[in-house]
């Protein structure tokens, strides 16, 4: 690949390596230039710019980067990729479950040439369905052929993808829960809650849950009834800690026909845990902090047992290298629709505060297949799973409130809402939460936008690779809802009147993103009558 200083005259069908302004417009890096191009760029007196040429052998970074993600997918990895853009493809989770690498192989494939990179998550990390696994990146504009060839047989010579998820599968579960005179029934029913919902987050429906004495024989008896009832896994908190190989609990289990496998872990908290089995079916003796639900060792052993994988006694004495958890915060189980831990905090603000005067009537608060219009907006919003959702009324700001009760949102009042949306749209800001990383603007009007877009604006944020605006286009043009970094709030404060942010984006263009979305989405609002008869109709069935 060429990369160089070229006269214009030599420019056609290179790629612009760096954004320039030509004229009113702002050509973006990436760009491939064309005769039109060219001819504006002379006009507006440029001699020579700096761009990238493929050569004989060169696959373009988008091209490259999209045939190494179909590579990896090919096995059964339960994963999907993105579009390949400006040379990244990212790999999403199609399932909850556990991240199982090949980390000789990856190694190997980075190490193959500086153009080529993947990065992952962790070995064995627990992932939500939709949770970015991987980013595959191109780094130069175009990549040669021979390295990429290398890389592609290093995927296609594995005996298994480098990169698997392991789905959570559905188990029989149960709990069992030892009593002692001492045990108050309150912390009994608490643990058999928290239990509940931790199995909730690895894909499980609600445990058998039994009590029994905390004695050999009882805790025997419980478990072979388990056992008979289908259980497979058991899940045993005792009222008193498990302190020997000889204790209650493993002494229960051998009576039942089974044997221990391990006890302890290099892992706090999570120490005590004791694992087991009875013929093929896993038996845990849990400490005491998983009447908690803060995340500690042996959630990570129930992680994977119940994503299929194997856990021996050498797995888990390799735990210790980060095993401290005891002061890491707690991260939230993988669910469908919450937001994967050390994921940015965005937020949504829906703007809901106009007069609609060229409706005759509050537009907002028409009915659109049984709801009110801004409930749409707001439903769509929560399925995207904001960080916080801020609803700034203005105008009938008591109707608009009581149109979304129940919504899980913050309503504030935007009291010189007439002064235009500038006001409006500094009351959403100042109403934020210090922790929000981002916001994406939404209008009250536009129900069509959908949650499916705003995830797809949300994964294109990424203020570190200069993605700090973005934005959804159709036919060449630019439409709402737009997501801005923070760095952008206090700009934001500064306006006035009924401007929105344009001078903003315009300002800052090598940071904008530009989300291809459906023209429906970005660009209908109900401002009309007809408008709003025109959505109404494209509803009905």
């Amino acid at each position: 690949m060429i990369f160089a200083d070229l006269p214009l005259g030599d420019c056609q069908g290179a790629i612009l390596a760096h954004s320039q302004r030509v004229g009113t417009e702002m050509f973006r890096k990436g760009r491939v230039l064309s005769t039109d191009d060219l001819a504006l760029m002379k006009a507006a007196g440029l001699a020579s710019m700096t761009v990238a040429k493929l050569e004989t052998g060169d696959v373009a970074e988008n091209a490259a980067a999209q045939e190494l993600a179909e590579a990896l997918l090919t096995h059964r990895s339960h994963l999907k990729a993105d579009t390949a853009f400006t040379g990244r493809v990212n790999l999403h989770a199609a399932e909850a479950g556990v991240l199982v690498l090949d980390t000789a192989a990856l190694d190997a494939l980075n190490g193959i040439d500086e153009a080529i990179t993947i990065a992952t998550l962790p070995p064995l990390a627990t992932v939500s369905v939709g949770q970015m696994v991987a980013t595959i990146k191109i780094i130069p504009y175009a990549v040669p052929r021979e390295p990429l060839d290398k890389a592609l047989s290093i995927i296609r010579g594995a005996a298994d993808a480098l990169l698997k998820l392991h789905p959570y599968r559905p188990h029989r579960v149960a709990l069992i829960q030892t009593e002692l005179s001492g045990v108050k029934p309150s912390v009994l029913e608490k643990t058999e809650r928290i239990m509940t919902e931790r199995l909730a987050g690895m894909n499980q429906v609600a445990p058998v849950i039994a009590r029994c004495a905390h004695q050999p024989a009882a805790l025997a008896a419980a478990i072979t009834s388990a056992l008979a009832e289908g259980a497979e896994m058991v899940l045993i908190v005792g009222a008193s800690a498990i302190s020997d190989r000889r204790d209650v609990i493993p002494a229960a289990i051998e009576a039942a026909g089974g044997a221990v496998d391990h006890f302890g872990m290099p892992v706090d908290p999570g120490n005590l845990l004791l694992l087991a089995h009875i013929g093929a079916v896993p038996v845990l003796g849990l400490p005491g902090c998983v009447r908690s639900p803060k995340l500690n060792g042996c959630d990570w052993v129930m992680q994977r047992l119940l994503a299929g994988l194997a856990i021996t006694p050498d797995d888990i004495r390799k735990l210790g290298i980060g095993g401290l958890l005891a002061e890491i915060p707690s991260r939230p189980q993988p669910r469908e629709g919450q937001i994967p831990a050390g994921a940015p905090k965005i937020a949504a603000i829906v703007l809901a505060a106009g007069r609609s005067s060229r409706m005759g009537a509050n537009k907002l608060l028409l009915d659109l297949a049984g709801r009110p219009i801004v409930a749409h907006v707001v439903a769509a919003a929560r399925r995207a799973g904001f960080s916080e959702i801020v609803v700034v009324t203005g105008h009938q700001a008591g109707k608009v409130k009581a149109a979304l009760a129940g919504e899980p949102i913050r309503i504030v009042e935007a009291r010189d809402y007439a002064l235009g949306m500038a006001a409006s749209l500094k009351t959403g800001i100042r109403a934020l939460s210090p922790e929000a990383d981002a916001a994406l603007i939404l209008l009250g009007d536009m129900p069509q936008v959908s949650d499916t877009l705003m995830r797809g604006l949300m994964r294109a944020y990424n203020p570190l690779e200069g993605r700090a605006i973005v934005l959804p286009i159709a036919d060449g043009k630019r439409g709402n809802p737009a997501l801005f970094d923070r760095r952008f709030f206090s700009e934001i404060l500064s306006l006035d009147g009924d401007v929105g942010a344009r001078h903003i984006i315009a300002g800052n263009a090598e940071l904008v993103v530009e989300v291809p979305a459906a023209a429906r989405e970005i660009f209908v609002d109900v401002d009309t009558p007809e408008a709003y008869r025109q959505i109404v109709a494209e509803r009905e069935p």
